[in-house]
C-alpha cells in the first residue's frame, strides 16, 4: 500500500512539473512580416553600408554587347524557345513509351515521344531509327530517309544498320553518309 501511495505521488508531481514547464497553448511564434525592417532597401543585412550594384566605369568598353540579351531570351523571332538538359534516363523512358505507342500503331504519338528522346539526348541512334520507322509508316519518305541516314551516321556498323540500309534501298534513296548535315527535328 505504501508503494502505491509513493507511486501516485511521483506521478502527480511529474504532471505538475510538466504543466509548469509547458508553454501556453495560445502563444504563437513571432511573425517576421509585422516587424519593422532593420535595414533600408539597398543596404546589406550584415553591414551598415550600401551595396554598389552598378557596373564598373569601363564595363561597356571591356565587354562589348554585354547589355544585349542572348538569342532566344526575350526575342520572339529566335528559334530557341525551351532548353532541355542532357538526360539519358529521360531519353530512354521516352523511347520506351514510344515503343508502346508504336506497338499500338499510334505512329504520331510514338513519333512525338521519339522526338522528345532526341531533345534530351541529341545523338540517340535508336531514337533516330525509330523515328524513321514512324515516318515510313506515316508515308513521309523524305523524313524517313533523313533519319535512317542519321542513324547510319551515328552507328555505321550498328545492330540495325542492315535494316536501315534495306529501308533506304526500299525508299529509293542511295545510301550516302551525311557528314556535315544535321537531321531535321
Amino acid at each position: 500500500m505504501r508503494s502505491l501511495v509513493l507511486l501516485a505521488f511521483l506521478c502527480l508531481s511529474g504532471w505538475v512539473l510538466a504543466q509548469q514547464q509547458a508553454p501556453p497553448a495560445n502563444d504563437a511564434p513571432p511573425r517576421s512580416d509585422t516587424e519593422e525592417p532593420k535595414t533600408a532597401p539597398g543596404e546589406s543585412s550584415s553591414r551598415d553600408t550600401r551595396i554598389d550594384l552598378s557596373p564598373p566605369k569601363d564595363d561597356p568598353k571591356n565587354h562589348l554587347n554585354s547589355g544585349t540579351a542572348a538569342p532566344g531570351f526575350g526575342d520572339e523571332s529566335a528559334d530557341v524557345h525551351e532548353l532541355h538538359p542532357f538526360n539519358p534516363y529521360r531519353a530512354a523512358k521516352d523511347n520506351e513509351v514510344g515503343d508502346y505507342y508504336f506497338k499500338l500503331k499510334n505512329y504520331k504519338a510514338a513519333l512525338a515521344r521519339y522526338q522528345d528522346a532526341l531533345a534530351f539526348k541529341e545523338n540517340d541512334a535508336l531514337a533516330n531509327f525509330k523515328m524513321a520507322k514512324c515516318y515510313e509508316k506515316l508515308d513521309q519518305p523524305d523524313d524517313a530517309v533523313a533519319h535512317f541516314k542519321e542513324y547510319l551516321r551515328i552507328l555505321p556498323q550498328g545492330p540495325l544498320s542492315k535494316d536501315a540500309r534495306k529501308a533506304l534501298n526500299k525508299l529509293g534513296a542511295a545510301e550516302k553518309q551525311t557528314s556535315g548535315k544535321t537531321p531535321p527535328k
